[in-house]
């Protein structure tokens, strides 16, 4: 039985944990995280390990199962397995229970670590909603749409990839599927914080992958600033950092870019923040950027230093260290200087307190309908703000495959401009936008499911 209401609320995730990517088995996910898959060398040692694995396969349902049975037969003075460490180890060796495997970087990490994976788990399955039965056709979502005046709006990557912008979890065109040659145990540690700190140049060779190369924004985006522009919008709580949004006008006090943006950068060390454009040239040519301020100060301080010694020293000595400096002074000056960081959140960051704030203080009593687009909400706190919701509040997802650990009321597959587009000629709303082309659109209904459709633009 699923909790709704004000009791259900209690239940909600702790939405100011740092963000953090969820493998959800539930929907799929397992082919996604295999070492294979992720371009590890596939040598005798892991041989080794898989056989292993093979033989604990027999004892895995047992193993998931003794997890619950030690805690029910708990008692407040027993030596079980959650004070004799058994428990972190079931968590350390795959999924843990509701379906959600550990993220890598979680390697290593102490036990605590794994306490906190698994009420992220427990609050989302006890947060989930059911369904809402009188909701369930394409008509039934345009009906809503006109309806409803405070629409809040969750996107992901797949309302850019029309402009070229991959998505990240694409098994062939996803951008972590292209970091195969970076040699890491996981492509998402090139947003991984503590990799960042370490060498910062693994972050800067990719970037220039997702920068947006213009201002251009996709249909999706002219949807949402329709919305806005109807005074339907409530919130867009964006994952993407691509500023697009902005680029298509929706107006800040209507946009949480939950993941931070391009817009903005901040030096690691001085914490100067300067505009995005300032470090363009550096993102595109995949060159380390350093702060302007950094460098400027430890010219200062070089001058100053030469200048008292160069008083106290001899022609020839004096022209030996110029001579030295001159080669290699720039070089040290950009070595020392802070590491400008664009304004985007890491795994292992904390989100705005803006998100927070906005969801819970403002959004979740006002929201009449929540609209996901583009996004397999795979990435906490963000994926767990549809439990935030009530349940009594009508939920669309609009992406190219479905969202399995999610009940959410119409599922509409297929590109999000397209989707948007026959929305839009459903409601009788004119979306302009030079993307848009006339064309028939097919709508097809999925087998076995009474609410869930595939929307297709025909080739003309």
């Amino acid at each position: 039985m699923r909790m709704a209401g004000k009791n259900r609320q209690s239940w909600s995730p702790n939405l100011k944990d740092p963000a953090v990517k969820i493998i959800d088995l539930l929907s799929g996910d397992e082919e996604e995280t295999l070492p294979c898959e992720i371009g590890q060398t596939h040598n005798a040692f892991e041989e080794e390990e898989e056989e292993e694995e093979e033989e604990q396969e027999d004892d895995e349902d047992s193993d998931q199962c003794s997890i619950y049975e030690d805690l029910l037969n708990m008692e407040e003075d027993d030596d079980s397995s959650l004070y004799n460490g058994k428990l972190s180890e079931h968590l350390k060796r795959g999924p843990i229970p509701f379906g959600i495997r550990p993220p890598f970087f979680f390697d290593g990490q102490p036990d605590e670590a794994y306490y906190k994976l698994l009420e992220l788990g427990i609050c989302r399955e006890l947060s989930r909603r059911d369904k809402l039965p009188q909701y369930n056709t394409v008509d039934d979502a345009v009906t809503l749409l006109n309806k409803s005046r405070n629409i809040m709006v969750l996107t992901g990557a797949g309302i850019s990839t029309s402009l070229g912008i991959p998505d990240f979890r694409s098994k062939e065109t996803g951008l972590y599927s292209q970091l195969q040659h970076l040699g890491l145990s996981d492509p998402q540690e090139v947003f991984d914080i503590s990799l960042f700190r370490e060498d910062p140049s693994i972050f800067y060779s990719v970037a220039k992958n997702i920068l947006p190369s213009s201002k251009k924004f996709s249909p999706t985006h002219a949807f949402i600033r329709f919305l806005q522009d109807q005074g339907r919008l409530l919130t867009n709580f964006t994952q993407n950092i691509d500023n697009l949004e902005g680029h298509a006008g929706i107006i800040p006090e209507k946009l949480i870019q939950c993941h931070g943006s391009f817009a903005t950068a901040t030096c690691v060390e001085c914490k100067y923040k300067v505009k995005g454009d300032v470090i363009f040239d550096d993102l595109k040519a995949g060159r380390v950027a350093r702060c302007d301020r950094c460098l400027d100060a430890l010219r200062d301080v070089k001058s100053g230093f030469k200048r008292k010694r160069s008083s106290d020293s001899s022609s020839k000595s004096r022209k030996k260290r110029q001579s030295y400096e001159d080669s290699t002074d720039e070089d040290v000056d950009i070595a020392v200087a802070g590491v400008m960081k664009p304004d985007i959140t890491f795994f292992g960051e904390g989100l705005p307190d803006s998100f927070h704030q906005r969801l819970i203080n403002h959004d979740r009593d006002l929201v009449d309908l929540v609209l996901v687009m583009g996004t397999s909400l795979k990435v906490a706190p963000v994926s767990e703000v549809v439990g935030v919701i009530p349940s009594n509040v009508p939920q669309l997802y609009i992406s190219r495959e479905p969202c399995s650990h999610v009940n959410f009321d119409i599922d509409l597959l297929g590109d999000c401009d397209t989707v948007v587009t026959e929305l839009c000629r459903r409601a009788g709303w004119d979306l302009k936008h030079e993307m848009v082309k006339a064309g028939k659109i097919i709508v097809e209904p999925h087998e076995g499911y009474t609410s869930r459709f595939s929307i297709k633009a025909t080739i003309a």
